[in-house]
């Protein structure tokens, strides 16, 4: 086991790995921009270390910074957390050719599913179903226009090199499609430095289900059972649930045994999530896949009492897993509502600035994973999440109940949240009955963003 690891990141899941070290028997080491200087995690954990100016791409973006970190405080391992290096090929490679484990998995893995099209090819080779679309990236305006003929619309641009949104673009005709092409590589390259393109068939109104896996360094490798991550705003989860309302025991067993098929096809070690879409008709297709920790891992290990970062972290120290398939097992339901500092009133606008006041709920089967407290400043320079909250009950509608009550005593003053927002999602009826795909905000939107 390692006896020091660097956590690469900060904010809540800064301090879930600094959780899961203590109770390893494992020093932490945290980092921190000029902007965090009065972060949680810098209390928690046993040393502090300043990687540079507030910005990202002089701090928690800056490679060299944090393998200086890890040099000069002796550490064995780095734990990226999620966003910002997580699934960040080249630090890993740098992290293993300086002797200090990336918690994660192999470079290679990092590289051949953020490539969305070599995922698409992998995972179809190993046998899992996948979206009718492009082969290869698209190049030109009359490759998307035939590629649309043979398809048919409406059709969806995607960035090879994507996620959270960024050079998607929905077309209905041939006008529309020629002029997404151009904005979406425009975007793509803007974002990730990738202008390559891919289209797929538009599954209208899916429900967004992904598979969480882990695997360990000698052939062993389970599932934990799905979380549905419908409830999405701009292709940004807001609320997700295990398990979801749509998906019985068979289809479960079904995408589970088809996901350790893609995990073993690629050698895969470590915690993992595989996507999917499922249809109205019950169809389902390969999405993509996460090789890092989720932000909405709290819901699984709610469910199956398992702790998803000791086990990716015991993982990645070379440790065999003590859990089999058959120890794995769904009790209750859980639902998870992340909690950003926005204002749902106008449009989602970030609201940084200061708390003045705190109060974060608790009871019974509630748990909060965050880094605010009154008095904390909120940057300007990072994502708006602020915190998790996480109910369990042994039903669905126990567990909904329960994440009301828990919301409505969240109190975070004079900060703009969208807790009433999540409120507002959790108390339709149409939720409460599980009727609701990706698109299901929509009703909400149109009214908060006017």
């Amino acid at each position: 086991m390692f006896s020091k690891i660097l956590i690469a990141n900060r904010g809540e899941i800064a301090i879930r790995v600094i959780r899961a070290c203590k109770e390893l028997d494992i020093k932490t080491v945290a980092v921190y921009s000029e902007a965090d200087k009065n972060s949680l995690h810098l209390e928690f954990a046993d040393e502090a270390i300043c990687i540079g100016k507030s910005p990202s791409s002089e701090s928690y973006l800056n490679i060299s910074s944090l393998i200086s970190a890890a040099e000069v405080t002796d550490s064995d391992a780095i734990h990226p957390g999620y966003g910002f290096l997580a699934e960040n090929a080249h630090f890993a490679e740098i992290c293993e050719s300086c002797g200090i484990k990336f918690i994660g998995p192999s470079a290679e893995n990092i590289n051949l599913m953020g490539d969305k099209i070599k995922a698409k090819d992998t995972m179809r080779r190993a046998g899992l179903p996948l979206i009718p679309g492009s082969k290869a990236a698209v190049k030109s305006k009359d490759e998307a226009l035939e590629l649309a003929k043979q398809t048919g619309y409406p059709l969806i641009l995607k960035a090879k090199a994507g996620g959270g949104g960024k050079g998607m673009r929905v077309c209905h005709s041939d006008v529309r499609l020629v002029s997404a092409l151009l904005t979406a590589q425009s975007e793509a390259e803007a974002a990730f430095g990738d202008s390559e393109i891919y289209i797929e068939k538009l599954i209208q109104n899916p429900r967004h289900i992904e598979i969480q896996i882990a695997a360990d360094n000698y052939g062993n490798i389970i599932y934990l059972g799905e979380r549905d991550c419908s409830i999405q705003r701009r292709h940004q989860k807001i609320i997700e649930e295990t398990p979801s309302p749509v998906v019985d025991g068979r289809l479960r067993k079904k995408l589970g045994e088809l996901c350790l098929k893609g995990a073993k096809f690629i050698n895969y070690r470590s915690v993992g999530t595989i996507e999917f879409l499922l249809d109205s008709k019950g169809n389902f297709y390969f999405m993509e896949m996460n090789t890092r920790i989720q932000v909405e891992h709290p819901v699984t290990e709610e469910v199956t009492g398992i702790d998803l970062l000791k086990l990716q972290i015991s993982i990645a120290a070379g440790e065999p897993m003590k859990i089999k398939q058959d120890d794995v097992s769904i009790n209750g339901a859980a639902i998870e509502c992340r909690i950003n500092a926005e204002d749902p009133e106008k449009g989602f606008l970030p609201c940084p600035g200061a708390i003045n006041f705190c109060y974060i709920p608790g009871g019974k089967d509630v748990r909060v994973d965050t880094h605010i407290y009154s008095g904390y400043r909120i940057p300007p320079y990072y994502d708006s999440l602020i915190a998790k909250v996480i109910t369990k009950a042994d039903t669905r509608l126990q567990a909904l109940k329960k994440m009301d009550r828990a919301l409505g005593e969240f109190l975070i003053e004079p900060i703009k949240t969208t807790i009433p927002f999540c409120r507002d999602v959790i108390n339709d009826p149409d939720f409460k009955r599980g009727k609701y795909h990706t698109g299901f905000l929509d009703k909400f939107l149109q009214h908060a963003e006017e």
